[in-house]
């Protein structure tokens, strides 16, 4: 698995953790077969690339897809250790949002690819997540460089955000498919 590692984020490195994430942007999962992750894997560091067999070609078919909204950050924050940190917490449920493979080169666009086998350890982990759960992790953790408040109203559009996340996983585990997490800046 690589993460955000020094050696390859060439001149942002230095917005490595909360800086190079927080960007509070639209965060969209999407199921997709081996071919479409051949596509992406074969285009890894191209971002226009990237973007181009994103945006025209999985998100118009928008076939088996999940928005998190605004709500992945504080997702992937509950779900790992209250930072955009993407190498803290502890897998599988870190891998939610950005712990699989990054194809992208720059910030401006993330496409990050989880394989088939994480796919279903990751739906195997979200299914035990409670709400309860969840809702102490947002309570207890503290979430530095957070861009929007901790209140009720978020807590209650990152928990909506949330629900349909366990079955969209486990559904694309029982197919196979790879997953990708995709968010703009």
């Amino acid at each position: 698995m690589r993460g955000f590692q020094p050696s390859w984020l060439g001149p942002w490195r230095s917005r490595r953790r909360a800086n190079a994430l927080a960007m509070a942007c639209l965060g969209v999962h999407f199921a997709i077969t081996s071919d479409q992750a051949k596509r992406l894997i074969d285009a890894e560091g191209d971002d226009e690339t990237l973007v181009d067999i994103v945006k025209e070609e999985i998100e118009q078919e928008w076939a088996f897809a999940i928005e998190t909204h605004k709500a992945w950050d504080a997702l992937h924050r509950c779900l790992s250790n209250g930072t955009l940190d993407c190498d803290a917490g502890e897998p599988p449920l870190n891998r939610v949002f950005f712990g699989g493979r990054v194809l992208n080169s720059t910030p401006d666009y993330f496409v990050v690819l989880n394989a088939p086998n994480e796919v279903k350890e990751i739906a195997a982990a979200l299914a035990t997540v409670t709400e309860e759960w969840l809702k102490n992790r947002y309570s207890e953790l503290p979430f530095v460089d957070y861009q929007d408040e901790k209140s009720d109203e978020d807590w209650d559009h990152t928990f909506g955000n949330f629900e349909g996340l366990p079955d969209f996983f486990a559904s694309a585990a029982n197919r196979e498919l790879y997953v990708i997490f995709t968010v703009d800046q």
